[in-house]
């Protein structure tokens, strides 16, 4: 199940079938659960005692730090393993093989002269690897050959910059990446993702409540102007908005 569209009722369903199984006949079930850390904190409690008595194996998925994000007691029960970016072999053999078997990108003449530009933008991410030959194809008319180079992905890319979906997956990745370049002192970083915000039509109070919470919870009394500067910076957006 998603945690994004269940709730505790669902979970609860799930525990009541499986806790009156036959624990002798029956292989233990496997709940998964996508995007754990949107469970709130009753929620994620209503699986301890599941967990605990073994009547599921629970498998929870988060791109967010565990730690932070599922109640301890939870994170207590559980072993937590980290994926890790793909190399660029593994990359490289993924586009190799969506090329060659791709019902859509295995019609097309697609020719691939260069993969660095790719692996640059999207680091180590399958998904959004995949993702970028099917925009590139759609660029070109059925029947034409497709070459793809490092010059054409990054003059492709950056020209589709501001393509930012302010409801989905990019609007949180974005401004996690915004933060975690100011929290690792690296402005080119952050500006950079602030662009890409602006560019996409981000709502800027939303991107300045963040900066507020990142100075009140990561920089806190080891800088205590940064909360002032920020919340000067807030009221200022509030009133006037962009400059």
């Amino acid at each position: 199940m998603s945690a994004i569209s269940a709730g505790v009722k669902e979970v609860r369903e799930v525990i009541e079938k499986v806790k009156h199984r036959d624990l002798f006949s029956t292989n233990t079930p496997v709940l998964f659960i996508d995007e754990i850390h949107r469970f709130h904190k009753g929620q994620q409690e209503s699986l301890l005692e599941a967990v605990e008595k073994g009547w599921l194996i629970l498998i929870g998925a988060t791109t967010e730090n565990p730690s932070f994000e599922v109640v301890s007691a939870l994170l207590s029960r559980c072993h937590m393993y980290t994926l890790l970016p793909l190399s660029s072999a593994a990359l490289e053999q993924l586009l190799d093989n969506a090329l060659k078997k791709d019902v859509i990108l295995s019609k097309r003449a697609v020719r691939l002269d260069q993969m660095e530009a790719l692996l640059h933008f999207f680091g180590g991410d399958a998904r959004k690897l995949l993702n970028a030959p099917e925009l590139v194809v759609n660029i070109f008319p059925p029947g034409q050959s497709v070459v793809i180079d490092d010059t054409f992905v990054k003059a492709q890319l950056h020209k589709n910059m501001k393509l930012y979906d302010k409801t989905g997956e990019y609007h949180y990745d974005i401004i996690s990446a915004f933060i975690k370049s100011l929290r690792g002192s690296d402005p080119n970083a952050a500006i950079y993702w602030l662009a890409r915000m602006i560019e996409g039509g981000e709502d800027v109070k939303f991107i300045v409540r963040r900066m507020l919470i990142l100075a009140s919870e990561d920089i806190g009394l080891a800088d205590p102007m940064a909360l002032v500067v920020a919340n000067n910076t807030f009221q200022v957006v509030d009133v006037i908005g962009y400059p």
